[in-house]
């Protein structure tokens, strides 16, 4: 079969209504061919069309809100290092390492974050005392998600 005949089956198949087409010649040679079936999405009918008008809005600058809490982030940040399940206690019945209210230095041990069936302590990175402790025992935590603040 010569690129005439090949480029007269490909013309004649896109003229006609075959979606698929495959043949085998005593040869050995195998043509198959298959359109692309884009959807066709009828035009819509003019009178159909209905166009609605909107009333023009006055768009008023927005003055800056001040957030109470923006003013109030002189807070230090204890984020969690690596991805894993919060503990605040050493022991399910023990005491938690660490409370609001309570007055850590740099190095004392915050919690901790299970990872992979490890225990790993979180140290405090400032001296301080704990304003808020951001996650509840056993929630899993992301890496950087805020663990504590501390004042």
């Amino acid at each position: 079969m010569n690129y005439d005949d090949i480029k007269k089956l490909i013309d004649d198949m896109g003229n006609s209504k075959i979606d698929e087409l495959n043949i085998e010649f005593p040869d050995g040679i195998k043509i198959s061919m298959k359109k692309d079936k884009a959807p066709v999405v009828p035009p819509i009918p003019q009178e159909t069309v209905q166009y609605i008008s909107v009333p023009e809005r006055k768009v008023e600058k927005a003055e800056p809100v001040e957030n109470k809490e923006e003013k109030q982030e002189d807070y230090k940040i204890v984020k969690s290092p690596m991805v894993g399940t919060f503990y605040s206690k050493s022991s399910p019945d023990a005491k938690p390492y660490v409370q609001v209210g309570s007055k850590v230095k740099k190095g004392d041990i915050l919690c901790i974050v299970e990872a992979m069936k490890l225990m790993n302590e979180i140290e405090s990175e400032f001296d301080g005392e704990i304003v808020e402790v951001c996650v509840n025992d056993g929630d899993m935590v992301d890496y950087g998600k805020p663990l504590f603040k501390i004042k």
